[in-house]
């Protein structure tokens, strides 16, 4: 029976209403990262602040009743009475979407906020929010907070108006909110996760001190971020575990019609590229238009310089990037990015103003005859580089053919599943022949394809691309994703919405996951980045009892709790690996849907991610060796997750 649609049933939302309706349209998820990016909004206005020249200190408050504080010591937001709005300024950048001050460029050269929806989305999806706001000698305050009555939803209401409760020497604006744990999966932010954010906009904003301070801990735990030397610091600190051949980054600086670019350069022995781009002090991952004429600039700074090599070597521009770990930050107005993720710039200006600054500023360096001596070394890199390729392209071409021919019999290898909806199959990807056998056995063949593997595979982190090809596994697992590799790569092809690594919870299957995670992370970062990849939690115990139902544990802490609840008696089994589980076991623990615990692997932080991969699966063991030393705790009982 089909029902009347009337102008009735038009819902109108009211204020900041649709924001906590619709929470992910503004933030992108309620789960952790959602609850930091509320941080990373407010903290934004205050680095914008510092960015444009109005603020050297920024202060950032884990407090002990959850909530988080933000204060700068800028000009404070404007408390007069808005025009319009006939309300304080205050209130009306934390409670109208789409008000502030960056629209235009009076108020701010360059800003990477999100035009005034920051604040306003902040305050709706908080609990409560207070703004003070310190300047002409007053201290002003405002409280907002969000209930529902009468089932009508109430978000980030004015508790009364901006009111002047005090005297203050201090200027600026503080800003405390409480995450709404009725919006979020989880309300706790992460120390770590905080710090590593602030530790980079330190090296990006110049002359800003940023102090972060965890009030839930006693004592209290204290961090300080200032950096002199900028985005030639940044470099040093992605390259302390890489040997350099320029000990001191190249760093270049300039402007080119109206845009302000800043880059670092330092190249080293290892074979891996490392680019981290930056617009108005947000992280671009994805890169873009500046990217484009920072690697433009680099190519034709280097084959001015190696025109007159005796070698007769055809150079492409990777071959002048390989080994290379820079830093472009640009400032623009009217930065244009595409998606409000703000992944990739598309201003195309940036791409002309980047490589006419670097270009000017690298000729120089290889003109200058006091780096002779680095620059014909950074001229060898790239000549082994390109002979290198050569011969890799031969060893590539060779690869793919045996890849070819050994396509066929994957089909016997891998258990294909018959579902013809990639985004409901999944794949498997099993330590052992063993554990193969029972996830073959256990698992439902219509939607879940099981690909063994025979003891570890090759860590791609010490190999190049030639050498991946030539690893049995890899080759397998290549095929069997059906999306291509490097140039080839579609994931319109690829053959399964969710990768799901199952190892034993071992260090031989810690090692596994790892060398695996490194392969996604270096050869099919598209895939991590659109949540296809997963590793699977199998319990480590079993507790049954006679007429009751079998229950599992995947922790100590659960495994207490059961045996608590069974009462005395109960029958207690560990799980030393996959194979000891039979496939009803494996289906009713890891396999199925219904009861199975599966994480999904999320790269927070590109940068800390690159750095940590390279210190933990690269060539030099010390790095490794003080990493472990300083985070590994091996009493623990629970498992835990690294956060990266």
């Amino acid at each position: 029976m089909s029902k009347d649609y009337t102008a009735s049933d038009i819902e109108v939302m009211e204020g900041l209403e649709a924001v906590r309706r619709r929470p992910g349209m503004y933030i992108g998820s309620t789960g952790s990262r959602g609850l930091h990016h509320l941080l990373w909004e407010i903290l934004d206005n205050s680095i914008d602040e510092a960015a444009n020249g109005y603020a050297d200190r920024i202060e950032v408050e884990l407090n002990e009743d959850g909530s988080v504080s933000v204060e700068d010591n800028g000009r404070g937001i404007p408390v007069g009475i808005h025009p319009e709005m006939k309300v304080s300024g205050v209130e009306v950048v934390m409670t109208k979407l789409h008000a502030g001050g960056k629209f235009s460029d009076n108020n701010y050269s360059y800003s990477g906020g999100l035009h005034g929806v920051g604040a306003s989305v902040v305050n709706a999806l908080s609990k409560w929010t207070v703004v003070e706001v310190f300047v002409d000698g007053k201290h002003y305050y405002q409280r907002f907070e969000s209930y529902v009555k009468d089932r009508k939803i109430y978000a980030g209401v004015p508790v009364e108006p901006l009111k002047v409760i005090g005297t203050s020497k201090k200027r600026g604006t503080r800003t405390t909110f409480l995450p709404d744990d009725d919006i979020f999966d989880e309300t706790e932010i992460h120390f770590d996760r905080v710090a590593k954010r602030l530790k980079t906009l330190a090296y990006l904003v110049d002359g800003v001190t940023i102090t972060l301070t965890d009030k839930r801990q006693s004592p209290e735990k204290k961090v300080e971020f200032n950096y002199l030397g900028g985005l030639s610091d940044f470099v040093l600190s992605m390259t302390d575990v890489k040997t350099p051949i320029n000990e001191i980054p190249i760093k270049i600086e300039g402007e080119k019609d109206g845009i302000k670019v800043s880059a670092a350069l330092q190249y080293t022995e290892q074979t891996d590229e490392s680019i981290f781009s930056f617009v108005n002090n947000v992280a671009t991952p994805d890169g873009g238009t500046h990217v484009t004429g920072f690697r433009s600039a680099v190519t034709k700074t280097l084959t001015d310089y190696l025109q007159n090599s005796k070698e007769k070597i055809s150079f492409e521009s990777e071959d002048f990037r390989e080994g290379l770990t820079a830093a472009v930050s640009i400032k623009i107005k009217n930065a244009q990015f595409e998606g409000q993720t703000k992944t990739r710039l598309g201003n195309v200006q940036a791409r002309t103003a980047v490589e006419s600054v670097v270009l000017e500023g690298l000729s120089a360096y290889f003109a200058d005859l006091n780096n002779a001596q680095v620059c014909q070394k950074i001229a060898e890199k790239a000549i082994n580089a390109a002979k290198v390729r050569e011969y890799a392209k031969k060893a590539k071409q060779v690869a793919r053919e045996k890849l070819k021919a050994d396509s066929a019999p994957l089909v016997g290898k891998l258990s294909s599943c018959t579902g013809r909806d990639y985004k409901k199959n999944e794949l498997f990807i099993v330590e052992g022949d063993s554990a193969g056998g029972s996830a073959k056995t256990g698992r439902d063949r219509k939607f879940q394809a099981i690909l063994p593997l025979r003891g570890k595979p090759l860590n791609v982190e010490k190999k190049r691309l030639e050498q991946v090809l030539a690893n049995e596994e890899f080759r397998s697992l290549i095929t069997a994703l059906g999306c291509g590799l490097e140039n080839s790569f579609n994931i319109k092809n690829l053959k399964y919405g969710k990768i799901i690594i199952l190892a034993d919870a071992d260090q031989d299957g810690a090692h596994i996951r790892a060398i695996l995670l490194t392969f996604f992370f270096r050869y099919y970062p598209e895939l991590i980045q659109e949540g296809h990849v997963y590793i699977a939690q199998p319990p480590l115990y079993s507790v049954s009892k006679r007429k009751m139902k079998t229950q599992y544990a995947h922790t100590e802490k659960q495994l207490e709790q059961l045996k608590k609840d069974m009462g005395r008696g109960c029958e207690v089994k560990r799980f030393k690996g996959l194979g000891e589980m039979n496939p009803e076991e494996l289906w009713e623990t890891t396999l199925n849907p219904e009861n199975r615990v599966l994480l999904r692997v999320e790269v927070q932080d590109r940068l800390e991610a690159d750095n940590l991969v390279t210190k933990l699966m690269g060539d030099d063991a010390n790095p490794r060796r003080e990493y472990i030393n300083e985070f590994a705790d091996f009493n623990k009982k629970d498992n835990f997750v690294a956060d990266i």
